[in-house]
């Protein structure tokens, strides 16, 4: 090969490569048997897989008030509650919550050899993927050692989720549960408190003897109370997804209004006469008068209780169909092939990076050695290495 050649020929490369193809075989082969030796003492790694079929739709059966209109019951569905996502449920498989009790379970700190659940949850989260399919399912995939526990791990993760979904709100009836039941209690607790209020006032009073019309214009009042206030929980669901332009907002609010204008004409408006039997509350006798507003308080938080009572009863259906909704839909079965470690990939790999590496050493080697017999090119190397240097001197 010419010294003074600026650059390598074709030919000079050829000649390199004759003049080195021992290395440029010993050493690729050799790396080869080395990363194939290391692999053979890396353990055998499974791979187990769960695959999960959330649910698509909010199901929708509690219309959110029924008995207060067509429109305002559907509205509710979008006001509390809404469509789960997969990432909100691949969000609670990684969750310390599922973490802990697969722990526990499988004793994994033993497992993986670690002192601290830090380290336990992070062994944990690198041996396991979730994967968002594109056809909306789930993936669950755990990797072990032990083919048998990668199963079991994969297939608990499922049924954790499973319970988990049980307890948490999670979906829109859950949601709805819990808000009408948080409703019902305080109107459990409101009905005993005016019960006792009526009791007292009868302790006090005597036994009050109401006639039919009053006591029958005390009950009418109770219940036109009630449908608002159900009317008014219904529109507060309302407001946090509706603006007060929405058509459906509007009637209902107009609904709301009729009511209240009903109860102040049986409150207080008088007999218009024309065949009106009605009278105002405010007519009855002071006496009388307490005691029906006692009887009319417990007759409003009864009717309140059923209202809110038969949507909790709803809501229970609703939550019941879309916690079963969460189903596995291919539970993981013992793996009977190892996932990792992919020795055959390695190997060939490791074999090519050796040869690439050796070829760039031959190839620099044999350009420095030319180099070196350059006067004018060895003197630029010197200058170079000097250069390089940290604390250099001119």
């Amino acid at each position: 090969m010419n010294p003074k050649a600026e650059y390598f020929s074709m030919l000079d490369l050829l000649i390199v490569l004759a003049r080195h193809k021992r290395k440029l075989i010993l050493v690729p082969f050799s790396a080869a048997a080395l990363a194939a030796g290391l692999t053979f003492l890396m353990p055998n790694v499974y791979t187990a897989t769960v695959q999960l079929m959330p649910p698509q739709s909010e199901s929708g059966a509690s219309a959110l008030l029924g008995q207060l209109g067509g429109a305002l019951g559907g509205l509710a569905t979008g006001a509390l509650g809404g469509k789960t996502t997969n990432d909100t449920y691949i969000g609670m498989l990684g969750s310390r919550t599922i973490s802990d009790e697969l722990i526990k379970r499988f004793d994994l700190a033993k497992v993986y050899e670690t002192n601290y659940s830090s380290d336990t949850r992070k062994a944990l989260k690198n041996a396991t993927t979730f994967i968002n399919s594109r056809d909306g399912m789930i993936i669950i995939e755990v990797d072990d050692t032990d083919p048998k526990r990668a199963a079991a791990m994969a297939n608990a993760y499922a049924e954790s989720l499973q319970n988990l979904t049980r307890s948490v709100a999670v979906t829109g009836a859950a949601r709805r549960r819990l808000f009408f039941q948080t409703q019902l209690d305080q109107a459990k607790k409101s009905l005993a408190e005016a019960e006792v209020a009526l009791k007292n006032t009868q302790e006090k009073n005597g036994v009050v003897q109401l006639s039919g019309q009053a006591q029958g214009i005390l009950e009418a009042a109770a219940n036109l109370k009630a449908m608002i206030a159900s009317k008014e929980v219904a529109l507060r669901g309302m407001r946090t997804f509706a603006t007060s332009n929405n058509p459906d907002y509007i009637r209902a609010e107009q609904e709301l209004n009729a009511l209240r204008a009903q109860l102040s004409k049986v409150e207080t408006a008088p007999n218009s006469g024309n065949g009106d039997i009605s009278i105002a509350t405010a007519k009855v006798p002071a006496v009388a008068l307490e005691y029906g507003r006692r009887l009319r308080d417990v007759k409003y938080f009864e009717a309140m209780y059923e209202l809110l009572a038969k949507q909790v009863e709803l809501a229970k259906i609703d939550e019941a169909k879309d916690s079963a909704m969460v189903q596995v839909l291919d539970p993981a079965d013992v793996p009977d092939k190892k996932a990792k470690p992919r020795r055959t990939l390695i190997v060939l790999i490791t074999m090519l990076a050796a040869f690439v590496l050796t070829l760039l050493w031959v190839v620099v080697r044999e350009l420095v050695s030319s180099s070196a017999e350059d006067r004018d090119t060895a003197a630029r190397l010197k200058e170079l290495r000097h250069d390089l240097q940290w604390r250099s001197k001119r």
